[in-house]
């Protein structure tokens, strides 16, 4: 079989990646030690790298995080309670396997969101499948899905996602089939799969926040058993605007 032909084949079979690969082998003129299959190897590497990329990339479009974010990011700096311990230790997503939950609670702008992003960041690029929500809208979808019907699907969905995000808990009470819909969410999720909670109210505030005291009982139950409580506390980064360019550059923290 001519080359052409063996790359022609290649793309057939949707291996762009390694029919470009081997279309620079073949055009190698450097290094002759090495042998036929190190130099497979670079090819079926090439393939295995771009096809790992676009998984990626579908993991986090999918995930829908509400912000850029990433780990080695985190400022440290502002004085808001974040022990770095605590967060490098998430941050091996071991949380995940265990099937645990993380509370992240504090006033607006003190980074909640964007510690819930960059956890979900990290466990997208490690495999794992993520979801990002704001409670209120989530809320809201799932009436919608109850009235046409997709309701099942809906709840199924959210099941299977590794690590969901449920971030601006508390911003709304939560009442009648409202309260028995997110029942739904985090029962199926108890001890199978992780969530990461955000809100500007402590825990110990979280009760008022659902009409019925016995759902209200559950959700907790379900939520706050063997999770990762980080109470952030301070004034909001946000007003916090450097003043000159140096002051930009956050502290990069190694894993």
């Amino acid at each position: 079989m001519s080359t052409t032909r063996t790359v022609e084949r290649l793309y057939d079979l949707r291996l762009g990646p390694m029919a470009e690969a081997f279309s620079s082998e073949l055009e190698r003129t450097g290094d002759p030690a090495l042998s036929f299959a190190e130099r497979f190897a670079l090819v079926v590497e090439q393939q295995w790298t771009a096809r790992e990329s676009a998984r990626l990339a579908r993991r986090l479009k999918s995930a829908q995080l509400k912000t850029s974010a990433s780990i080695e990011e985190v400022d440290f700096r502002a004085k808001r309670g974040l022990e770095r311990d605590v967060l490098l230790d998430l941050a091996e997503l071991s949380f995940i396997g265990a099937a645990g939950n993380v509370i992240l609670t504090g006033a607006t702008g003190l980074g909640k969101t964007y510690l819930a992003c960059a956890l979900a960041d990290r466990a997208c690029r490690r495999g794992y499948s993520a979801l990002y929500k704001r409670v209120p809208k989530l809320v809201y979808e799932l009436a919608l899905a109850r009235a046409d019907g997709s309701y099942l699907k809906a709840i199924d969905k959210l099941a299977r996602v590794d690590l969901l995000i449920l971030d601006d808990w508390g911003l709304v009470t939560v009442e009648g089939q409202a309260a028995n819909d997110l029942m739904d969410v985090i029962d199926d999720r108890a001890g199978v799969r992780s969530t990461i909670v955000g809100s500007q109210l402590p825990v110990s505030e979280w009760h008022h926040l659902v009409s019925d005291p016995s759902i209200a009982d559950a959700l907790l139950d379900r939520l706050v058993h063997r999770a990762v409580r980080i109470e952030l506390k301070g004034g909001s980064m946000r007003k916090e605007a450097p003043r000159n360019a140096s002051e930009l550059t956050t502290k990069p923290i190694t894993t």
